[in-house]
C-alpha cells in the first residue's frame, strides 16, 4: 500500500475545528472507505461524479502545481473565509456517504481563517481509510493515507484515534458516551501513511467497537464521523505460505499451498496462474481447498502463480497476493514421477514424451527398466495421442545397485531415450511380528526384525496396533482406527515393544507401517491374543539323582504357578563336561512331577533340565530350568570281583611256595560305583574256608601248603560285596596236565606280535588261557591276558623292543585248576627275519588270491566281447528258411 502525508490546503498557522455529532455510528466496511472533508459552497460531485480513482491523477498534478505557485508566496491570499465557515467531513464507500454535523450543545468557535481558497475551496482534505482484523484476531488496525500527493510537506501530522470497545455483547448497542473513549496514537513514522493499532482480547472479537479519527496538521483539526464495527467481521488473513506445484499421478499440475490454523473458520482462495508453452494461457479462480488442480499440463511449459485468500463465510478483508512461484515442467513428463509399492503389487507409469520440440505420438514410445531390460510391448496401453502408459504386474522387490536404491523406468522414443526417468521402489513388506507373554500373566513383549526390510532412506518404520474386546477375527485387516506403539532396537538387530497392562483374552491385531515422502505401505496384519502366546515361567525346585538298587536316573520338578492350563514337560539330561551331547524326553502327562530314565553309566555325574509349555500346543516353550546334577554314590554291589592272576615262588630247600595274586582296580562300571576294600576269599580240603581283607591294594601273597587251594577275589562298595566272581584253583596234579603241543610267536611290528598254538584232546573242561609275556633276564613285572578257550590265535599289542629276548606263557585254564604252560622264547635276530618272512605270508596270499580272481573275470567279460565283435553276422541256421523242420542234432547222410 502507497502511503502519501496527510495534505492540507492552509496558507497561515490558525485553528480550525470541524466537529463531528456522536448521535449515529457508521458502519465500516471490510473493503475500505474515503473520508472527505469539503469547505463551504462545495459539493461532492467534484470528487465523486466520476469516481475518485479516476479524477486522482488530475488532481495530483493540480495540487502540485498550485503549491509551488501560491502556497511558497507570502502575502498574497488572505481571509476569504469568516467566522461563520462551517466544514463538513464525510465517510463514502462508493454507495453511501456519512457526514458529520453539529451538535447545538458543543461550542463553535470562531475560525479566523488563512486558507487558500482556490485550493481548499475545491480540493478539501480526503484520505483513503481502511481497517481490519490482523490474523491472530488480537491487533486491530487502521491505516490511513492521504487521497492524493501531499505537497505540503513542511507540516507536521499527527493522527490519533479513539474508540470504546463495550465488554457486553448486545445486538443494537447504544452509542458510548464520549468520555468513555480511549485514545491511540497513530504511527506516521511511515512513509506517507499512519498506522493506529488497537488490542482486541479474544473474549470482546465479537462486540461493537466504536471509534472516530482526529487528524491535526498546521493547527487544523479534522475529525472524522462516528464509526462501528464488530473486529471479527472484518478479518484480513495473512498471504498463503508454501506455495508449491508439482505434477500429480494422473498428470495434472497441482498448485497448492498451506492455510493458517489461527483463524477459527475456513477461507476460500483466489488463485492467478498464467501457463507459457506454444500459447499463453492465462486463468483466475476461487476455491474453497488448499489446492488447485491444472488439466492439459505439456512439456516444456512455464506457469506463473499468485494466490491471496479470505473468510469463506461471511464478510472478511482478501489477504495480500503471495510471492509469485515459477515452476517449468521437463522435456519428459512421468507421472508419477515416483511409486512406493510393495512386492507382489501392481503398477502403472504413464509418459509425455517431447523431442525437439515436438510431442512424441504415444504410439511410438516404448518402455525400457534401468536402460537394460527392454519392457514388452505387451504390457503398453495408448491413453490418448500423447500419453503412454506401461503396466508392471507382480513386482519383485528393488535390489539395490551401489548408491541406487530404486529401479530407473525410461520412456523412449524407440531407440532414443531421455536421461530423465520414473523411479520405482519395491519393498518386501512381509515382516513377521512375534509376540509372547511372561510367565507372570502381566506384559506382552512384541519383536520384530528389519533384516528382511529393504533399507530405504528417508522412511520411518511404526508399529500400529488395535485391540478389540474379545479374541480375534477370522481373517485380520488393518482398523481404520488404530493407535502407535514405541518399540526400541535393540543389540540383536531387531526391535522390541512391550505391552503392559494386557487384556488376556482381547484381540491385539498388529502391523508395521513404512512412511515415506512418497506415501506408506503397511505389513501384513496379524492378530495375537496374549492368553496363547504365554512363555511359562521354567519349573522349580528341579532335582536329579541315581536311585539306589534301581538304578535310574530320576528327575523330579515342581510346576510353575502360571498358567493354570495343562502343561506338558520336556527333559534334557547328559553326562556333566564342558560340552554336555544332551538327550530329550517327552512329558505328556500334564499330572507328572518325576521322571526315571536308564542310563549307561551309572557312577557318572549327570546334568538335568526340565521346561514346560502348554498341553495344547498354543504358546512357547518356557526357559530351561536351572541345570540340576547327580551325585556319585554306591548304587548296587558291585557287578563281579576283579580278574587276576598269579606270580607262583618256590623255594625248594624250604618245600615251600609262596603265591601272589595280582589284579586291576575294578572300574566304576563294575563296581557302581567306589570299592571300599578287596577281600581274598580261600578254600581248602582240609582248613576249609576263609577270607582275608586287603583293603585297596591290587597284590596278595599267601602260601601254598595244600595240595589244592582255592581262591576269590571279591570286591566290597558301601552295598555290598560282588556276586559274580572269578576263582582261580592251584592242584599240584593239575599242573602237570600238559595240552597245549605247540607255541609260535610272530613280530609283525614293534607293537604287534600274533601268537598262535596246537592243542591235544583232554577230558578236562577247558575253561580259558592266560597268556603271559615278559622280557627274559630282567625282573620286569609280567603282563598277562585273559583269553576264551576257544581262540587259537591271538594279537598282543604292546611295546615291543625288537633287539631283546621275551618270554611266551600260555596257561590253560581248567575247571579244576591250572595246567601246564607252554613256554617259548622269542625274537633272536634269526627269529625275527623269519617270523617276519612268515607274517609276510599272511599279507601276500590273500593279495594274490585276489588278483588272480580278477583277471579270470576280466578274461571271461573280455571273451564274451570278442565274439560278440567278430562273429555277429553269422547266421543261425535254426532261423534260416531252409533249415526249418531239421534236426541238426541228428547225423544225415549226403548223397
Amino acid at each position: 500500500m502507497t502511503c502519501q502525508k496527510l495534505c492540507l490546503a492552509l496558507l497561515h498557522w490558525e485553528f480550525i475545528y470541524v466537529i463531528t455529532a456522536f448521535n449515529l455510528a457508521y458502519p465500516i466496511n471490510p473493503w475500505g472507505f474515503k473520508l472527505f472533508c469539503i469547505p463551504p459552497n462545495t459539493t461532492y460531485d467534484f470528487l465523486l461524479s466520476a469516481g475518485i480513482s479516476k479524477n486522482a491523477s488530475i488532481l495530483n498534478g493540480y495540487y502540485e502545481t498550485l503549491s509551488e505557485a501560491k502556497f511558497n508566496s507570502s502575502g498574497t491570499y488572505y481571509s476569504n473565509l469568516t467566522s461563520k465557515t462551517t466544514f463538513q467531513c464525510c465517510v463514502w464507500n462508493g454507495e453511501d456517504k456519512h457526514c458529520s454535523g453539529h451538535a447545538d450543545d458543543i461550542e463553535r468557535k470562531a475560525l479566523v481563517s488563512t486558507v487558500n481558497p482556490l485550493v481548499f475551496q475545491q480540493i478539501g482534505a480526503n484520505w483513503n481509510i481502511q481497517c481490519w482484523m490482523k490474523e491472530d484476531l488480537k491487533l486491530f488496525i487502521c491505516y490511513i493515507e492521504p487521497l492524493f500527493k501531499n505537497p505540503f510537506k513542511n507540516y507536521e501530522l499527527k493522527v490519533h484515534l479513539l474508540y470504546a470497545l463495550p465488554e457486553v455483547l448486545e445486538e443494537s448497542p447504544a452509542v458510548p458516551p464520549k468520555g468513555s473513549f480511549q485514545l491511540v496514537r497513530c504511527n506516521c513514522s511511515v512513509p506517507e501513511c499512519c498506522e493506529c493499532p488497537v488490542s482486541v482480547p479474544a473474549a470482546r472479537l465479537n462486540c461493537t467497537l466504536f471509534m472516530y479519527l482526529k487528524i491535526t496538521s498546521a493547527g487544523v483539526v479534522f475529525q472524522s464521523p462516528l464509526m462501528s464495527v464488530q473486529p471479527i467481521t472484518i478479518m484480513k488473513p495473512d498471504p498463503p505460505l508454501g506455495l508449491h506445484m508439482e505434477i500429480t499421478d494422473s498428470g495434472n499440475l497441482k498448485i497448492s499451498w498451506l492455510s493458517s490454523t489461527l483463524v477459527p473458520f475456513q477461507r476460500q482462495y483466489q488463485v492467478k496462474y498464467s501457463e507459457n508453452s506454444t500459447s499463453v494461457r492465462e486463468a483466475d479462480e476461487i476455491v474453497s481447498a488448499t489446492s488447485l488442480l491444472v488439466d492439459s499440463v505439456l512439456p516444456g511449459s512455464s506457469y506463473e502463480v499468485h494466490v491471496r485468500g479470505k473468510r469463506l463465510d461471511g464478510p472478511g478483508i482478501w489477504s495480500d497476493w503471495s510471492s509469485p512461484l515459477i515452476f517449468t515442467t521437463q522435456d519428459v513428463i512421468y507421472f508419477p514421477p515416483k511409486i512406493l509399492t510393495s512386492v507382489g503389487s501392481n503398477v502403472s507409469f504413464h509418459c509425455i514424451y517431447k523431442n525437439e520440440n515436438k510431442i512424441v505420438p504415444s504410439e511410438k514410445i516404448v518402455w525400457w527398466m534401468n536402460l537394460a531390460e527392454k519392457i514388452p510391448e505387451s504390457q503398453y496401453n495408448v491413453v490418448g495421442d500423447r500419453v503412454s502408459k506401461v503396466s508392471l504386474p507382480n513386482l519383485n522387490a528393488t535390489r539395490p545397485r551401489g548408491k541406487f536404491t530404486y529401479d530407473a523406468v525410461y520412456c523412449c522414443e524407440e531407440h532414443e531415450c531421455h536421461h530423465r526417468y520414473a523411479e520405482l521402489y519395491v519393498i518386501d513388506v512381509n515382516i513377521n511380528i512375534l509376540c509372547e507373554t511372561d510367565g507372570y500373566l502381566t506384559k506382552m513383549t512384541c519383536r520384530w526384525s528389519t533384516n528382511a526390510i529393504q533399507s530405504l532412506v528417508g522412511s520411518t518404520l511404526q508399529l500400529r496396533y488395535h485391540r478389540s474386546s474379545l479374541y480375534c477375527s477370522d481373517v485380520p485387516s488393518i482398523h481404520p482406527t488404530s493407535e502407535p506403539k514405541d518399540c526400541h532396537l535393540q543389540r540383536g538387530g531387531f526391535y522390541e515393544c512391550v505391552f503392559q497392562p494386557i487384556f488376556l483374552l482381547s484381540g491385539y491385531t498388529m502391523w508395521l507401517r513404512i512412511s515415506h515422502s512418497l506415501g506408506s505401505l503397511d505389513s501384513p496384519p496379524t492378530c495375537v491374543v496374549p492368553d496363547s502366546v504365554v512363555k511359562p515361567l521354567p519349573p522349580s525346585s528341579v532335582k536329579a539323582e541315581i536311585t539306589s538298587k534301581i538304578g535310574l536316573l530320576k528327575i523330579s520338578w515342581k510346576k510353575p504357578i502360571f498358567p493354570e492350563n495343562n502343561l506338558q514337560f520336556q527333559i534334557r539330561y547328559g553326562l556333566n563336561g564342558k560340552e554336555v551331547q544332551w538327550k530329550m524326553h517327552e512329558v505328556s502327562d500334564a499330572k507328572s512331577k518325576s521322571v526315571s530314565l536308564p542310563v549307561p553309566d551309572l557312577c557318572a555325574v549327570y546334568a538335568a533340565q526340565v521346561r514346560c509349555r502348554r498341553l495344547d500346543g498354543l504358546g512357547y516353550w518356557s526357559n530351561w530350568s536351572t541345570p540340576a546334577y547327580t551325585v556319585v554314590m554306591d548304587i548296587k554291589v558291585p557287578i563281579r570281583g576283579p580278574e587276576f592272576w598269579r606270580i607262583i615262588n618256590e623255594d625248594i630247600t624250604k618245600k615251600e611256595r609262596n603265591v601272589t595274586l595280582l589284579w586291576k582296580p575294578l572300574m566304576k562300571n563294575d563296581s557302581l560305583c567306589s570299592v571300599r576294600t578287596y577281600v581274598v576269599k580261600h578254600h581248602t580240603s582240609r582248613s576249609g574256608t576263609w577270607s582275608e581283607d586287603v583293603g585297596n591294594h591290587t597284590r596278595f601273597t599267601f602260601q601254598w601248603t595244600e595240595q589244592t587251594h582255592t581262591v576269590t577275589v571279591l570286591a566290597v562298595n558301601s552295598v555290598g560285596a560282588s556276586f559274580a566272581n572269578f576263582n582261580l584253583t592251584f592242584s599240584w596234579p593239575m599242573s602237570k596236565v600238559n595240552i597245549v603241543q605247540s607255541l609260535s610267536a610272530y613280530p609283525l611290528n614293534s607293537s604287534c606280535v600274533i601268537l598262535s598254538w596246537m592243542l591235544s584232546l583232554t577230558d578236562y573242561k577247558l575253561m580259558y588261557f592266560i597268556l603271559e609275556w615278559k622280557i627274559l633276564n630282567e625282573d620286569n613285572e609280567i603282563k598277562w591276558r585273559k583269553i576264551p578257550s576257544s581262540v587259537k590265535r591271538y594279537y598282543i599289542h604292546d611295546h615291543f623292543i625288537p633287539i631283546e629276548k621275551y618270554q611266551f606263557s600260555l596257561y590253560p585254564i581248567f575247571m579244576e585248576g591250572v595246567g601246564k604252560p607252554k613256554i617259548i622264547n622269542s625274537f633272536l635276530q634269526d627269529d625275527i627275519e623269519k617270523h617276519q618272512t612268515d607274517a609276510g605270508l599272511y599279507v601276500i596270499v590273500p593279495i594274490i588270491i585276489s588278483s588272480l580272481t580278477l583277471l579270470l573275470g576280466a578274461l571271461l567279460i573280455l571273451h564274451q566281447r570278442m565274439k560278440k565283435l567278430f562273429w555277429d553276422d553269422v547266421p543261425n541256421p535254426k532261423n534260416c528258411s531252409w533249415a526249418q523242420g531239421l534236426n541238426f542234432q541228428k547225423n544225415t547222410d549226403i548223397l
